[in-house]
């Protein structure tokens, strides 16, 4: 006996959204269950059964953001290093991305897959050689060299997906408009960036997430002053224990911003990511 058309679509659409469901469920639960042990007591944290509805305790968060609990600095010092290194990335990348799809270099393809390539050699290949110049060049524990460290694994992502974006920009539009009287510099400002600023858009995102998420090149590079947040987790695993608590409520705060920053551009991050950079 056949089965009918409609059965089979019901049965489909229940298969696939119990495996939505299952994938947020698996992905969101450890984010839900780290807000709500941060404003919990730790004797709350692991109470068996866990509480679900609880009265919320902000202490936590109180002795954090006060001047003993001295959150503020690792916070600014993770704003900084961040946003700038972000900053900076984009200005370069998009104008080497622009030069990459319209200049006719030798090797050009050769020449994007060693750009690209730097960013996928292991961490670790990396900061050997960075921490020898930059120990020399005296840039350990300092901003500067934290900022250098970030725009050294944003640039070449940032650079070819600029590169892959303009791409997509039909070349006859500048020429057009050259041939009408604007210079270089205004064919690629009024012309070639307008359609890619949602690439540009998502680039900046996936570029200040990495930044922010960063613990290996923060712990290696940064100093007593330069600390940022993620070295802060760190800070809360200790020969007599882990702060639970604190280590809650940091981890809330890491996520918060990029949360926020997703959801506000998360139209721009969309049509970014589907111009043909990531497919």
């Amino acid at each position: 006996m056949a089965v009918p058309n409609h059965v089979k679509k019901t049965v489909k659409n229940t298969f696939l959204y119990t495996i939505v469901t299952l994938a947020l469920v698996w992905a969101l639960l450890p984010i839900v269950w780290m807000v709500m042990s941060s404003v919990k007591t730790e004797a709350g944290m692991f109470s068996m059964p866990p509480k679900f509805f609880f009265k919320p305790n902000f202490e936590t968060f109180k002795f954090m953001f006060s001047e003993e609990g001295n959150f503020f600095s690792f916070l600014s010092n993770s704003v900084i290093a961040s946003v700038l290194s972000t900053i900076i990335s984009l200005v370069l990348g998009t104008l080497g991305g622009f030069a990459l799809a319209r200049g006719n270099f030798k090797n050009e393809k050769a020449l994007s897959f060693w750009i690209i390539s730097t960013r996928m050699a292991p961490i670790p290949a990396v900061i050997l050689p960075l921490y020898l110049m930059f120990s020399n060049l005296g840039l350990i524990g300092t901003m500067p060299g934290l900022l250098f460290a970030y725009t050294t694994f944003n640039l070449p992502f940032a650079l070819w997906m600029m590169m892959v974006f303009f791409k997509e920009v039909p070349q006859a539009l500048e020429e057009a408009a050259m041939i009408d009287g604007c210079s270089r510099f205004q064919a690629f400002w009024r012309i070639a960036l307008p359609p890619v600023a949602p690439g540009l858009v998502a680039t900046g995102i996936l570029c200040l997430m990495f930044s922010w998420n960063d613990f290996m090149f923060a712990s290696v590079f940064s100093g007593h002053d330069t600390q940022t947040v993620p070295v802060a987790a760190s800070l809360l695993i200790t020969q007599n224990g882990i702060a639970w608590g604190q280590a809650m409520a940091t981890g809330t705060v890491i996520i918060t911003p990029m949360v926020i920053a997703g959801l506000a551009v998360r139209k721009y991050l969309v049509q970014g990511l589907s111009m043909g950079a990531v497919k």
